[in-house]
């Protein structure tokens, strides 16, 4: 029964229109053969679903909630593959490149989805890929949800050693999306019965700060020191570089012209990612794994080395194992010590 409205809002031409439409009727539940294509034909590669009340995902539901107001109950998860070649370029603007524009053409492909959903009764959100990210919340979780264990527990891929999600076709060379869906789905994906990780080390061996232990540790401060020198932790090492400075002589005494040009570069586009090596390196995935089956060596000579060789900075916090790792595998590289810029990193 339809609330009675004021003889005023009833004759609002907007009312009359809406009132006159003849009422479309949405199924309870999105057909998942639907809903794949619609994902694939708006510029995904793969796709899959899951269940908000997955228990492999309990730890989302309160913050996917709290984005889509009136309940989530279905996850889509998406899958973007990046340009291999680029991403293991040692000329790292290449790289970045890649991840950005990537990222950028998810994101457009969530934009459509949800629209479409929109259109058709559905209530959905497309929270980033990446940034921009919840900076209110920062040194916390800034993200609304968590994309690589959705697209785990929907079957899009394992975590390798590495912490980044394999996929069993394309390899670590992917970006992920979630969009949060307040309809069920008819079918919903399940986690693969098998890793794609080869556990052939060779992110071990990539990584130029030790972030990645043989027996599968991960050492957190070291990634975040390095490959985010330029994201949120750095950026506030580097400025309070700046206030701590007597004057510009003394700044430009600890802050060379090269950081400083990386800096504006990266905030003038997007920030830079130092080395993601870990991605750049995996061979695993069907359409990945010849050239290193054909040929280890050539393999390792064509995309470890360049990056093992590469001379470059490397930033890593004082006394730590990051340092001594660097220091004795990469002595050819240069090793900088700094601030972490997060007060939970330095012990502070």
């Amino acid at each position: 029964m339809e609330p009675k409205l004021s003889p005023r809002l009833a004759d609002h031409p907007t009312v009359r229109a809406v009132r006159a439409r003849a009422d479309a009727v949405v199924p309870d539940v999105i057909d998942a053969d639907w809903l794949r294509q619609l994902c694939l034909d708006a510029g995904a590669d793969d796709v899959a679903f899951a269940a908000v009340d997955d228990p492999a995902l309990a730890s989302e539901r309160e913050h996917v909630e709290a984005a889509l107001p009136g309940g989530v109950r279905s996850y889509i998860s998406l899958v973007v593959k990046m340009n291999r070649d680029n991403v293991r370029s040692s000329t790292r603007s290449v790289a970045n490149q890649e991840f950005h524009r990537s990222g950028e053409i998810i994101n457009e492909a969530a934009h459509r989805i949800t629209r479409a959903l929109e259109d058709a009764g559905r209530s959905a959100v497309n929270p980033s890929a990446t940034f921009p990210m919840e900076m209110d919340r920062y040194p916390g979780r800034i993200w609304v949800v968590a994309h690589k264990p959705v697209a785990v527990a929907s079957g899009l891929g394992v975590m390798g050693i590495h912490r980044n999600v394999i996929h069993p076709r394309f390899g670590n060379f992917i970006l992920l999306a979630t969009i949060l869906v307040g309809s069920p789905i008819n079918s919903y994906g399940e986690p693969l019965d098998y890793s794609p990780c080869l556990e052939c080390k060779l992110c071990v061996a990539a990584c130029p700060v030790g972030a990645i232990g043989k027996d599968g540790e991960f050492d957190f401060a070291a990634c975040s020191v390095h490959n985010y020198r330029e994201f949120m932790g750095g950026f506030t090492d580097w400025a309070q570089t700046i206030a701590d400075s007597a004057d510009a002589a003394d700044f430009r005494s600890r802050v060379s012209d090269s950081e400083n040009a990386s800096m504006w570069q990266s905030l003038s586009f997007k920030a830079n990612y130092k080395a993601a090596y870990c991605l750049a390196v995996c061979p695993a995935g069907e359409d990945v794994i010849e050239p290193y089956l054909d040929d280890r060596k050539e393999f390792m000579d064509r995309v470890l080395k360049p990056l093992q060789e590469k001379r470059e900075t490397l930033y890593v916090l004082p006394n730590s194992a990051a340092k001594a790792h660097a220091e004795k595998r990469f002595p050819h590289k240069t090793v900088q010590v700094v601030a972490s810029g997060i007060r939970a990193l330095d012990g502070s």
